[in-house]
């Protein structure tokens, strides 16, 4: 079995690295799944399936066994595939267990003119059925890039879903009216609730939670503390941990610590009154991808931790919190040297990781 080849791999070179820096491993790491298609993100069915995105527009299937099903799931509607842009986040309604939904972000459009959009839908065999096109982000822009794409639930059912800035269009992430480079806040059914933000501001969509956002990619919603945590690309460093409240104004493109790719300044400020100051920055980036928090029995000492991804630093860094602050940041060195794109924490306690690749994988890792 190709997973045990990987898996045994993994042990020999984790080993090897044991040897030569005189500490013992701390981490298995197992292929569960190989030749994806730059994954994206990864779900868990009570059943013990597994659902994975691939950007290139397939949902695929992980069976309980652990093996990945030939086919992808058929009727998903097709994604615009191009750059950054594709099928991205996949997560199951927290009524699952009762209302089959699952929610689906991806890249809509063509190349002149495209946006992220949500779907929800519900699995019948291997088979989409019951789509619904929820959620449509505005004003559609003309790079397919920074497309955002994460979603998370909260305790009352809603839905948070985080919106790039388009690269080209940064200086409407300072504009309530428009959706790019903001987090948004909608019901199930894509309705707005009545508690929104900006419900009362005559000029501003309603859906809008937080603004001010580049292209933030990882959010989590705690349950234990109901606190909304959030990542962001920056530009060239600048990387950002965000606690995010409803209302805030997060600062971009206004206030940064990053830089322009060409090397040039963006704004002259790092700060400024009335808009929210990150609680991490990575500086050099690390390019934060998805985000996960510890809920488990595998790795005790971890609970209650942030998990981020890195495409370009190729690590898992571990944020220790307490309540609103961050304590602790540790990289967690796993040896993998292939860019990650999503963390997740299985209903096992292990960790799982998607390498973003054109032979991506799924990656179980365990003490």
């Amino acid at each position: 079995m190709s997973g045990m080849r990987s898996f045994m791999h993994s042990l020999i070179v984790l080993a090897l690295t044991s040897v030569l820096s005189g500490n013992a491993p701390a981490f298995q790491i197992e292929t569960v799944a190989e030749g994806l298609e730059h994954p994206w993100a990864v779900a868990f069915l009570p059943d013990g399936r597994m659902l994975v995105t691939e950007r290139a527009g397939r949902l695929r299937v992980i069976d309980a066994d652990g093996d990945l099903v030939a086919e992808p799931v058929s009727g998903v509607p097709a994604s615009f595939v191009r750059n950054q842009g594709g099928l991205m986040e996949v997560a199951l309604d927290p009524d699952f267990a009762n209302n089959g939904w699952i929610y689906l972000t991806q890249a809509h459009g063509t190349s002149s003119a495209n946006t992220t959009r949500v779907l929800r839908g519900r699995l019948d065999g291997m088979n989409w059925i019951d789509n619904e096109v929820i959620f449509t982000a505005s004003p559609e822009r003309t790079r397919p890039v920074h497309y955002g794409g994460r979603i998370a639930f909260l305790d009352d059912g809603t839905l948070l879903v985080t919106l790039g800035d388009g690269f080209d269009h940064r200086e409407q992430a300072q504009k309530l009216n428009s959706h790019i480079g903001t987090i948004v806040r909608i019901n199930p059914d894509g309705s707005v609730p009545s508690d929104n933000p900006f419900l009362d501001h005559p000029d501003a969509l309603p859906e809008i939670y937080s603004y001010g956002h580049r292209n933030p990619q990882g959010i989590v919603f705690d349950p234990e503390t109901g606190l909304v945590w959030s990542h962001e690309h920056g530009p060239r460093g600048g990387d950002e941990l965000n606690l995010i409240r409803p209302g805030e104004n997060y600062g971009w493109p206004v206030v940064t610590l990053g830089i322009d790719y060409s090397g040039a300044r963006i704004t002259p400020y790092t700060s400024r009154p009335g808009m929210v100051d990150p609680l991490i920055d990575w500086t050099p980036a690390i390019a934060p991808t998805g985000m996960s928090q510890y809920r488990g029995e595998l790795f005790e000492e971890w609970q209650g931790d942030l998990l981020v991804a890195g495409l370009v630093g190729r690590d898992i860094h571990r944020i220790r919190l307490d309540g609103e602050q961050v304590m602790d940041e540790e990289t967690l060195r796993l040896g993998i040297d292939r860019r990650l794109r999503d963390v997740r924490v299985g209903p096992d306690g292990a960790i799982y990781i998607l390498t973003d690749h054109s032979d991506g994988e799924v990656l179980r890792v365990t003490p």
